[in-house]
């Protein structure tokens, strides 16, 4: 059983508070604060990371894959709570190199550590970040909000933490992409003004990005159309072959937002005037599924659409 199963199944009828919105979405509303969020996110050696992987770059992802789900709701983070299982086979001296890599992550997205548990752990590390945010806006950007005509965009590039990972099991150090894999490259904190002010709905991109496009669509009752010659690939390639690859790729930690289409200008503007790349890709529609095409014509879908926990 999948990850999202379990969730809808096990966990799902206990979340009760309207904050929680069903566990459908990245982050939960505080009870009785709308504009206060929060969000978890764990990280476990060799699901998430490789065990060769340098320890101050494991520290750093873990605060930019929780970082991200509170960008891409158009918040800024606030506390972090750290859990933390250590294993006795890794020196203290790598536990020092942990702390002052993961201080300097928190310091430079303007967050404090709060509290957190710390633990033996009997096999490898096991990570997890809880991360408060404060929203810009009235409330968070759910997935569920989008209308039928909102047009789909990206931030930054799709792809490149798949090659990361493929350079990182390849143990090839010269990969441009290898550092994206090991501390994904997020967009500037300044994407909260665009989320808050255009986005319909809005969900960062971890799992792959047609596998989350159909996400968001779902939630919001809807179908989706992407156009893959218009996303924003981290390999230009006329190849469909290696298109879908990169569009099912997880690991890039980007936002995928939805917005009306009047806002098209406005959101082109805010893209010059900041500098955060941002790509328009499809749009939604009322026909339930997800529809791929390469220069006007329909492709077929990869059985799986992306990673799948479980």
């Amino acid at each position: 059983m999948a990850e999202r199963d379990w969730i809808k199944r096990y966990f799902a009828p206990l979340a009760s508070t309207a904050g929680a919105a069903g566990l459908r979405d990245d982050v939960a509303q505080l009870a009785g604060d709308s504009k206060h969020i929060i969000t978890t996110d764990a990280l476990v050696e060799t699901v998430h990371f490789l065990a060769s992987d340098p320890i101050e770059t494991i520290a750093r992802k873990l605060v930019r894959v929780n970082v991200s789900d509170i960008l891409s709701k158009g918040a800024r983070p606030s506390q972090a709570l750290l859990t933390l299982g250590w294993p006795d086979a890794r020196p203290e001296q790598e536990l020092a190199l942990f702390a002052n890599a993961f201080g300097d992550e928190l310091s430079a997205w303007k967050t404090n550590l709060s509290g957190g548990d710390t633990v033996r752990s009997p096999s490898g590390l096991f990570l997890s970040l809880t991360l408060t945010g404060t929203c810009i806006g009235d409330g968070p950007v759910r997935r569920s909000t989008a209308s039928a005509g909102d047009t789909l965009w990206v931030t930054g590039t799709i792809g490149q933490g798949g090659l990361g990972l493929a350079a990182a099991l390849a143990e090839d150090d010269s990969s441009p992409h290898l550092a994206h894999y090991r501390t994904p490259h997020l967009p500037e904190i300044a994407i909260t003004e665009a989320i808050a002010g255009f986005a319909t709905a809005s969900m960062d991109v971890s799992d792959g990005l047609l596998g989350d496009v159909l996400g968001l669509a779902e939630a919001s009752q809807l179908g989706a159309e992407i156009a893959l010659e218009t996303v924003p690939f981290a390999v230009k390639t006329s190849d469909l072959a290696a298109m879908m690859e990169a569009a099912i790729a997880g690991d890039d930690y980007q936002i995928l937002f939805a917005a009306a289409p009047k806002d098209r200008k406005a959101l082109r503007e805010f893209s010059e005037r900041t500098g955060i790349k941002i790509t328009e890709i499809g749009c939604l529609n009322a026909e339930l599924g997800l529809k791929v095409t390469k220069n006007g014509t329909r492709v077929n879908l990869p059985e799986t659409l992306g990673f799948e926990h479980g």
